[in-house]
Order: structure tokens, then C-alpha cells, then sequence
């Protein structure tokens, strides 16, 4: 079963998930080993690996540790066609459909599609919202766009319905990275109520609170990432509150 289909029979059936974002720039390779041991027991799902912007390019070596260390699947979440890598398992296509910038919508794809279409990624084409969440962020600044209103759920509802429309089978509402609020949950069980595919939601969850807010509200994967480069034992307690949601729904079927 490939990752798409994994989230979309999650969602059926009412499973979440969650995934570490992981971003090159940022990884202490001291310290890099203890956290992919403390991803696999914490049933971390997913990797996310990317950034808007790196220093250096050191992707083919952070897949091949991962793959040496891990099975959890490494999914690409790209900030442009230099950062797609082969050797990785899926891709975010990510199409920026919260800024009218043309070069994300579809430029950088136009780009990156050949390079995509020699390997052997899983394409995940990805509707990408951006959420003004107190603090403009490297992804809104490099994209030159204007992230979606943090008290307007209504226009991040049709956002996603007519990014979904045009054929885009996952949504992913980003606050961005060190967000000073995560995603309102208003905002994210609106676009939950307005599109069938399953809903990304990161950005701002640096507490397991803040975590089990945006899973109540309808996201069915998680993405944590800044958190855990300040206190990698939110991980756990993040991991801690995706299995008892999961235990509680699978009680439920009984």
C-alpha cells in the first residue's frame, strides 16, 4: 500500500497520524540519532524532510541515515525544485494555493516534473495553505505571498474545495515554522467539512495540547518539528496522545 492510499484508508476509518518535519539546516548530527530513536518509539508515521530555504544540500546523505536507522517513510516536503531527492520514498507536490505567486502554484513543478517523473517518488499532489499565525515566516516571505486571514475559516474553506476540485488530493494548512499560534481549529474543521481528501495540519504545535487541538478538530496528520528541536521528550507525549485517540476510536468500532 503506498502512503496515499494509507492516509486516505486512515481517514475512512478514522485513524490519525502524525509526522516529525525534519529540516536539513537545522539537524545536529549529535543529536540526530537519538531523535530518530526517539521517533521510532514514539510510532512516529512519517518523516517530513525539507525546508523554504537551505544552506547547504545534504539531502541524499539525511535519507540514506534515516533508511539506516529507520523504516518509518521519508515523504519530501520541498521549498522548491532543488530539494528533490530520489532516494526518498514520496513527495509533497506542493501547489501554493494560498498565494497568487504562479512561480509556486505551478512554475517550480514545470521544473521539477522531469527530474520527478525518472524516479521511483510516490507524487502526493498537495493543495499548500499558508495561515498568517502572528509571524511572518521564511515560507511567506520566500514564496512572496500573503498567508490566509488566522480568523477567516470561511476563505481557507473554499481555498481547499477549490484546490480539491482541481484534483489536488491532500491539504496541508501551515502555520509555518516557530508560529506563535498553531492552526485555529475553526479554521481547520472548516476545510475538514469542505473537502473529502485527507487534512495536513503544522505549524505551531509545540505542546501536546496544542497537538490534540488540531486532531479534535478534524486533521488527520499532525506535523510537529521546531518543538522537538527545543524539547525532544514532546515527541513522546505527542506520540502518547495519537495512540489514545487511535485506542479510543477502535473501542468505539467494538
Amino acid at each position: 500500500m503506498n502512503i496515499y492510499e494509507e492516509l486516505n484508508q486512515k481517514k475512512r476509518n478514522g485513524i490519525k497520524s502524525f509526522a516529525v518535519l525534519l529540516d536539513p539546516d537545522k539537524l545536529d548530527d549529535v543529536l540526530f540519532d537519538s531523535i530518530l530513536k526517539l521517533c521510532k518509539e514514539s510510532h512516529v508515521d512519517y518523516f517530513f524532510l525539507g525546508g523554504s530555504l537551505l544552506s547547504k544540500y545534504n539531502l541524499p546523505e539525511i535519507v540514506a541515515h534515516i533508511k539506516q536507522k529507520a523504516s518509518i517513510p521519508v515523504v519530501l516536503f520541498p521549498g522548491g525544485y532543488l530539494q528533490v531527492e530520489p532516494t526518498a520514498d514520496a513527495i509533497l507536490l506542493l501547489s501554493l494555493i494560498s498565494g497568487r505567486n504562479a512561480d509556486f502554484l505551478i512554475g517550480q513543478h514545470v521544473v521539477a516534473a522531469p527530474i520527478i517523473k525518472q524516479s521511483k517518488l510516490e507524487i502526493l499532489p498537495t493543495g499548500y495553505m499558508l495561515v498568517d499565525c502572528g509571524k511572518q515566516t521564511t515560507a511567506s516571505y520566500i514564496s512572496n505571498t500573503t498567508p490566509l486571514p488566522y480568523d477567516k475559516p470561511s476563505i481557507a474553506a473554499s481555498t481547499a474545495l477549490a484546490g480539491e476540485m482541481l484534483g489536488l488530493k491532500l491539504m496541508y494548512l501551515d502555520g509555518g515554522s516557530g508560529a506563535y499560534q498553531p492552526v485555529h481549529p475553526e479554521m481547520i474543521a472548516a476545510v475538514c467539512r469542505a473537502v473529502a481528501c485527507p487534512v495536513i495540519v503544522g505549524g505551531g504545535l509545540n505542546t501536546a495540547e496544542k497537538a490534540l487541538a488540531a486532531l479534535e478538530a478534524g486533521a488527520d496528520l499532525i506535523v510537529v518539528g521546531t518543538g522537538i528541536e527545543k524539547n525532544a521528550s514532546f515527541l513522546t507525549e505527542v506520540g502518547r496522545q495519537v495512540s489514545e485517540l487511535n485506542l479510543k476510536k477502535d473501542s468505539y468500532k467494538l
